[in-house]
């Protein structure tokens, strides 16, 4: 994984480069997630795989079903073909979308639940996070029964870890010592 971030940083960086300069983040963030989505498909990994599909082949495949893109996304998918980084296209998508949210002063949360979070409780917990890290934040939630109960939010590489089994353990480790 951290060689494929290696290998898609720079590419991700020249497409965040070129869309700022198009004033066209939000176009080029979803024609990244389109291509993504049709790497990581099994039939098109397969067609990555194989050696004896002729990067021109390849090339027209992807721009198939990747949707309508511009002159220069079509230019820059060309540029991963020809330099056989189309597995790399999801973490170049995910590292776009992180350049963008610094860009916009956004930051992506993963708030983990035992159960389902209405969006009133949500709106607010949200509202609580943007006034502590003094940034928009975009939250998704995920269902996940072994905490028991409460919440545990990944912000970033920062986690927030309110759930009752996390309390659990952070007791269970104080009672080891």
């Amino acid at each position: 994984m951290a060689e494929n971030v290696t290998v898609a940083r720079p590419y991700a960086e020249a497409a965040f480069e070129l869309a700022k300069a198009g004033g066209a983040l939000a176009a080029w963030q979803a024609a990244l997630e389109r291509m993504a989505a049709a790497a990581v498909d099994a039939r098109m990994v397969e067609c990555i795989a194989d050696p004896r599909v002729a990067p021109t082949a390849l090339n027209e495949l992807l721009l198939g079903v990747a949707g309508d893109l511009s002159p220069e996304q079509r230019n820059f998918a060309s540029v991963l073909v020809d330099n056989r980084r189309l597995g790399v296209l999801p973490e170049i998508s995910r590292l776009f979308t992180m350049l963008k949210n610094a860009q916009e002063g956004m930051r992506e949360a993963v708030v983990s639940s035992a159960f389902p979070i209405d969006d009133a409780r949500l709106a607010a917990l949200v509202a609580d996070l943007e006034g502590k890290f003094g940034c928009k934040v975009k939250a998704t939630v995920e269902i996940v029964p072994e905490l028991i109960g409460g919440v545990r939010i990944a912000l970033g590489d920062q986690v927030i870890d309110a759930s009752v089994r996390g309390k659990l353990n952070a007791m269970a480790a104080s009672l080891k010592n």
